[in-house]
C-alpha cells in the first residue's frame, strides 16, 4: 500500500495544520512510527507553546529556551496531551519534518532519512519523567488507527534512529507496556525498537 491511497486526517481529531511539511518521495511506503518527547519550555506540560512552535508562532522574548529555537521549523504528525488528548498536526500522506538526519536497519538493509517513510507522535514530557497512563491509552488507540490505514512494521524512538544526537522518547518511556497493550495480532506484526 503506498501513501496516496491513505486518508489525510484521521476522523475526529483535533488539527494544529502546521506548515512545516512537504511531499513524500513517489512511491514511498509509510511503515514506521517514531515516538519523540517534547515539553516548551522545558518541564512545562501545557500545549501551548508546542503548538506555537509547530506552527512558526513561538514568541522568542518569552521565554530565554525559546530564543535558540523560535525560527526553527520543524513539525510531527501527532502530539499527546498528559491527560491523553491526541491533536493531529500534518496530514498523514505528508512529509512532516521530525525525524532530522536519521537511520534505521530494516530487514531490506539500511533506511536513512526517516522522515519520507514515517509517522512523527510527539508525546508531551522528558526523558527521565513517567509518561501517563492516559498517553499510553491514547497511544494505543493512535497506533491501532494507523495501523488499520497504513502497512505498519516499526515502531521505534527517536533516539534508535538518531542515537548520537538524540535521547527521546528516553529510558522513562515503557517499550514493554506499549507491546502488552496492544492486541497480540497486531504486536505480532510490528517490530519495535531494532
Amino acid at each position: 500500500m503506498q501513501v496516496k491511497n491513505t486518508p489525510a486526517w484521521l476522523p475526529n481529531t483535533p488539527h494544529w495544520n502546521s506548515p512545516n511539511h512537504n511531499a513524500r518521495p513517489a512511491g514511498i511506503v509509510v511503515d514506521t512510527v517514531v515516538i519523540h518527547n517534547i515539553q516548551l519550555p522545558p518541564n512545562d506540560h501545557s500545549p501551548r507553546w508546542v503548538r506555537a512552535f509547530f506552527t512558526n508562532h513561538l514568541p522568542a522574548h518569552k521565554h530565554p529556551y525559546f530564543e535558540h529555537i523560535a525560527k526553527v521549523r520543524v513539525s510531527a504528525h501527532f502530539y499527546i496531551s498528559p491527560r491523553g488528548r491526541v491533536v493531529q498536526i500534518v496530514p498523514l500522506h505528508r512529509r512532516a519534518w521530525h525525524a532530522g538526519t536519521s537511520s534505521l536497519m530494516t530487514e531490506q538493509g539500511l533506511r536513512e532519512n526517516l522522515n519520507h517513510s514515517s509517522i512523527g507522535i510527539e508525546l508531551s514530557g522528558s526523558d527521565d519523567a513517567p509518561y501517563t497512563k492516559s498517553q499510553y491509552q491514547a497511544l494505543r488507540r493512535l497506533l491501532l488507527k494507523l495501523h488499520a490505514a497504513l502497512p505498519l512494521r516499526y515502531v521505534v524512538g527517536h533516539c534508535d534512529i538518531a542515537p548520537l544526537r538524540k535521547t527521546d522518547p528516553g529510558e522513562s518511556f515503557d517499550w514493554q507496556r506499549l507491546e502488552r497493550c496492544l492486541p497480540p495480532s497486531v504486536a505480532a506484526q510490528l517490530r519495535f525498537r531494532l
